[in-house]
This record gives structure tokens, sequence and C-alpha cells, in this order.
């Protein structure tokens, strides 16, 4: 299972309504948009392997964060973003 939610720090607030996409090479394999809490608590239930998660940001700066991940067998993973109008940081979460 893969999660995520985005924080956004310049407010200090969740990041609601942001499009969340995951993609296994070039296929999209799932997408949603943050809840009012900034989360998506379950974006896929997916194998392990190689995945990118774009962010499309609304930000003065960022429109589209991407991250590529590598997803290991028998654990969930989550991927929080934190994010401001000029600084973001990605990592991984628990």
């Amino acid at each position: 299972m893969i999660s995520t939610h985005v924080l956004d720090t310049g407010t200090g607030v969740p990041a609601a309504g942001v499009r969340v996409q995951l993609f296994h090479g070039e296929e999209l394999v799932a997408e949603g948009r943050t809840d009012q809490n900034g989360r998506i608590r379950e974006l896929a239930d997916v194998e392990p392997g190689t995945y990118r998660l774009v962010f499309h940001a609304d930000s003065p700066f960022f429109k589209r964060l991407e991250v590529e991940i590598e997803l290991e067998p028998g654990r969930d993973h989550h991927v929080p973003l934190l994010l401001s109008p000029y600084a973001c940081a990605i990592y991984r979460g628990s």
C-alpha cells in the first residue's frame, strides 16, 4: 500500500485538493486528490518495484514535483510532501 500527505508549510495547514499521480514506468497506476486533511490514505496497492509519484502543486514556483521511489516487498509506504511557495521536501514517512 502507498499513501501520501501534503502539508503547506507556508501557511501551516494541510494542502487539500492536490492531485497526485502514481506511475509504473509510463503507465498511470493510480491518481487521487488530497482530502481536507491533506491526505490520500490509500493511493494504490501495488507490487514491489520502482514507481514515480507526481504531485501537481498549487504554488507560485512549483507546478509539478516528481519523485522516483523503490517499493519494498511486505511493507506499506508513506511518502509525505512538505510544500511552501519556494521550497519543498519529500521524505519516507511511517
